[in-house]
């Protein structure tokens, strides 16, 4: 007996049909839903508990995306052949989801919710990532799980001057403009993606079509929803407990401090934080101590509640924020780069109280990063990490392998610096730079990406362009209708804000974005203005950094292994490698060289790393003898490899040897080789001719020798 599945169906503007189906598979998660475009499948569940632990006033929502190897038909590395920890893609790609989701559960739901999205079938060139926000909305649509959804994510490509929603894999590589776009009906709630040097202007109209697509997938989910007996009444809940008469008591108190000290422009986050947290405590001294026992939390709640309106009341209505800048003014920035001596590049960018130290590592190819997942392969030859410790916000925090935030971040960062990066014979290194945060108070991203362009021209590597990022945020009153766009952000601002918009580039256009929006109806009018007020930010910040370092330096430094490229034929790739790669081998060791060989098209391309010149010119002199071809009448200066009875066998060329008959070695009649030659030794022989047929070569010593007088013969 089969089950049959609710099924909603709707296509996309390029003709190819997705269905999201529900009631066959998992049926005893909350919710679940399966969504098909072509060959690729993915399964969506989500739980939730089914009430919030004590004193939890936040929302525990966890996502996790995952691609099973056997969806694509492949085995998974490593020894035990299984899925392990997720990838880095997966983690991003998780966080892509997170971001989407989270802001649409309401404010009050603090039950633990776990979303899994995993990937069962992979199509060939499809990308199934831009299918997970839509399979784990779906599944929320059709629970009785409280959500304010539906939503969507879908990523949009600017090929060829058309906006692309959804495109394949391989379309993507040509793409000027990659983004995934996440929105509900009405509103856009999340951007990131990268782009190459494009305008404020085309990217507000890739967000633009990609809404449109949005539009129609949050339309099928309601339909499917309403098929759903389960999804038509959400669960009650009541994870709050609350004192209205306390609440009216703590803003009465404590607001017109907070409005105070949201004027004062402390720019110390610190003496900020002291000067709030005194006048929370102030009111907590006006409680019996029983009433502070019991009251505490909620306190907390609220007077939170009241620094948030204070602060954002006085950005609009006084037009200064916290610390005292204009709403457009940029933090004091200073820079240096050449700071540790013995690294590649190094750089260090302070704007504020934020500061990234960032070193740049230069290897060869053998240092590439291997991509191996269930659907994208291939290497990487640029690297960026990012590492936030506890020390950098005044925090105690293990100091640990990198969580999803440093991942983000990190990932935020190479996307844009990645297109500066040369190609092709511009750049022979494989790339690693990162950013290690010794300070923190907003926008620790976009100083990586500030740091790293200063550490990337001081290691030499010759970027394109310089980039600068900036993260922008925004305070509104949907009330009034008053609102305002700031610039780069304090972590105050971003928490007590209603957007966080990081736009990175060069001076002539975008290079890469992320945007989180936490209030419904911003339009476009206001992106548009934050855009512009991102440029001008941004390239402020570019004539800062130019007060350290204008361009690349001309040369890498002294102890950099320097990397030449050579050239072959492909049908001497083997003669380089080598018998189990003996050859190369020899080479690599008598010439103190890294040599990495690899085929593209019809030539082998060979890069020789060292920091001595001469040894590179050794190993190109042996890679030159093995891939020429001998010549009939040319001397060679070769090595007796083998002694046989009949003469000596001699390499003249990097694995390719010749016969030098005894009756070639001198002009007299020898008994033996041994009289002359010995192996091991280093003679001059020419070469004398090629059997046609075999190929081999006949070699002559005696032909370079002065031949002997004849002697007459006595009657």
């Amino acid at each position: 007996m089969s089950v049959q599945a609710i099924t909603k169906t709707f296509q996309m503007a390029d003709g190819r049909t997705i269905s999201i189906e529900t009631g066959k598979l998992a049926k005893q998660s909350d919710g679940s839903a399966v969504v098909k475009m072509g060959n690729t499948v993915l399964l969506a569940t989500v739980v939730a508990a089914k009430d919030a632990k004590d004193d939890v006033d936040f929302l525990p929502l966890s996502v996790d995306y995952k691609e099973k190897y056997a969806a694509t038909g492949k085995f998974p590395g490593g020894f035990f052949k299984r899925e392990g920890r997720p990838s880095e893609y997966e983690i991003l790609i998780s966080r892509l989801v997170d971001r989407a989701l989270r802001p649409l559960f309401p404010d009050d739901f603090h039950a633990e919710v776990q979303v899994i999205i995993q990937l069962l079938s992979g199509g060939n060139d499809d990308a199934p990532d831009a299918l997970a926000a839509l399979a784990a909305s779906a599944a929320l649509s059709v629970s009785d799980i409280p959500f304010n959804g539906p939503i969507s994510e879908v990523r949009v490509a600017l090929i060829d001057g058309e906006y692309v929603i959804n495109p394949t894999i391989s379309k993507t590589e040509t793409a000027d403009l990659e983004l995934i776009v996440a929105g509900s009906d009405d509103n856009i709630l999340m951007v990131e993606g990268e782009l190459k040097e494009v305008s404020e202007k085309v990217m507000l109209d890739a967000i633009k079509a990609a809404h449109e697509a949005i539009k129609v997938q949050c339309q099928a989910q309601k339909e499917l929803g309403e098929m759903v007996e389960k999804a038509k009444v959400k669960r009650e809940y009541s994870h709050e407990r609350n004192d209205d008469e306390l609440r009216e008591k703590v803003k009465a108190a404590t607001y017109s401090a907070c409005y105070k000290v949201a004027l004062e422009g402390n720019a110390d986050k610190h003496a900020r934080g002291e000067a709030f947290t005194a006048i929370r405590e102030g009111f907590m001294e006006t409680l019996s101590e029983e009433e502070k026992a019991e009251k505490e939390t909620l306190v907390k709640r609220y007077f939170h509640d009241v620094e948030k309106e204070a602060v954002r009341n006085a950005i609009l209505d006084e037009r200064v924020r916290l610390d005292g800048r204009k709403l457009d003014q940029v933090r004091p920035i200073w820079s240096e780069v050449d700071y540790l001596p013995s690294t590649h590049g190094s750089a260090i960018f302070t704007r504020g109280e934020t500061q990234s130290l960032v070193t740049v590592t230069l290897g060869n190819r053998m240092n590439e990063q291997t991509i191996d997942g269930a659907v994208i392969e291939g290497s990487s030859k640029f690297i960026l990490h990012y590492n936030f410790p506890g020390f950098s916000t005044g925090e105690v925090r293990r100091f640990g392998s990198p969580g999803r935030r440093e991942i983000g971040h990190g990932n935020l960062a190479m996307r844009a610096l990645k297109y500066v990066i040369p190609e092709g014979e511009e750049n022979p290194y494989t790339i690693r730079v990162v950013s290690d945060i010794l300070e923190s108070n907003g926008s620790s991203s976009m100083a990586t990406v500030c740091g790293g362009t200063l550490a990337l021209m001081d290691a030499g590597v010759k970027i394109t362009k310089p980039v600068a990022g900036i993260a922008m945020g925004l305070i509104t009153n949907t009330q009034s209708g008053k609102y305002a766009v700031l610039s780069d952000i304090l972590g105050d601002e971003d928490h007590l804000g209603d957007m966080d918009f990081k736009v990175t580039g060069t001076a002539d256009g975008i290079t890469a974005c992320q945007m989180d929006i936490k209030v419904d109806g911003l339009s476009y009018e206001v992106l548009e203005k934050a855009l512009e007020q991102a440029r001008q930010g941004r390239i402020h910040i570019l004539g800062e950094m130019a007060k350290t370092i204008t361009e690349p330096r001309a040369d890498y430094k002294d102890f950099v292994p320097r990397i030449e490229r050579v050239t072959i034929p492909k049908e001497f790739i083997g003669a380089v490698i080598g018998p189990g790669g003996k050859v190369i081998q020899e080479m690599q060791k008598e010439t103190n060289t890294v040599i990495v060989i690899e085929e593209v098209g019809n030539l082998g391309v060979i890069d020789i790393s060292s920091p001595d010149k001469a040894s590179i010119e050794a190993a190109k002199a042996k890679i030159k003898g093995i891939v020429a071809v001998p010549e009939v009448g040319e001397i060679y200066h070769g090595t007796v490899k083998s002694i046989v009875p009949f003469g000596a066998f001699v390499e003249v060329l990097p694995g390719k040897e010749g016969l030098l008959h005894i009756s070639e070695i001198e002009w007299r009649r020898l008994e033996k080789v041994e009289e002359v030659l010995k192996e091991g030794d280093k003679i001059d022989v020419k070469l004398i001719g090629i059997d046609e047929r075999s190929g081999k070569m006949k070699l002559s010593r005696k032909v370079l020798l002065e031949r002997p007088e004849k002697t007459e013969k006595k009657n």
